[in-house]
């Protein structure tokens, strides 16, 4: 019974916020949209705030899940650096497609959610560029030839992706993120693999040697 209601309260929250923006959204918006009493809200949460916060944070965690499961199901040991980096990135742009109105509700109204939420896209951002890293480490014993890089670029590219994400949800263009793999794809090789910049449909160096050409 708990854990249902706190479901949807964390699910009300985000529609609520998506649909009206995070300041116009009040506790009785979202304890109607959750069909609970406010009683219940406050056995769960100290406040709006608190569980917005822990609707974005729950929403991030079932992304990071996504990618790592796409990451695995990849064949083992078959797999170049350039495929586990694409199937990463599609599958956080996936996620973000058919969860549009979690996708609002962090890129666009959470920083302008408090203090609190400003420290978890920070960390989002940390955390995305920690995947980065660890990405870079493991291909560089492939691609010794690959730079090293400092870890602002680890943040850097991770910052650039959400900018990118964020201008396509602005404009409530969500269902389009997809579009951005090729570039994303591109712009990731071209600071941490040295690779030229590849054009739309044009196979990279990895994906020419891949193939035997």
């Amino acid at each position: 019974m708990r854990a249902a209601q706190r479901a949807r309260l964390l699910g009300a929250v985000v529609a609520s916020v998506a649909a009206a923006g995070y300041s116009e959204v009040t506790v009785a918006d979202i304890v109607r949209g959750a069909r609970v009493s406010r009683a219940a809200f406050y056995a769960h949460f100290t406040d709006k705030e608190d569980c917005f916060i822990a609707a974005c944070r729950e929403g991030g965690q079932l992304m990071i899940d996504g990618i790592t499961a796409a990451k695995r199901n990849l064949p083992a040991g078959s797999s170049s650096p350039e495929q586990v980096l694409r199937v990463s990135l599609v599958a956080f742009l996936d996620f973000l497609v058919r969860e549009p109105v979690f996708a609002r509700a962090f890129y666009i109204d959470m920083p302008a959610a408090g203090p609190r939420a400003a420290r978890l896209l920070r960390a989002a951002n940390h955390s995305f560029a920690g995947f980065n890293r660890a990405w870079h480490e493991r291909a560089r014993l492939d691609h010794p030839d690959w730079p090293a890089v400092p870890d602002e670029a680890y943040y850097a590219l991770a910052g650039a992706t959400a900018e990118l994400v964020r201008a396509k949800v602005s404009q409530n263009l969500t269902d389009t993120v997809t579009d951005l793999e090729d570039t994303l794809v591109a712009l990731h090789l071209a600071v941490l693999a040295g690779q030229a910049w590849q054009r739309s449909g044009e196979p990279s160096e990895l994906q020419a040697s891949s193939s035997g050409a």
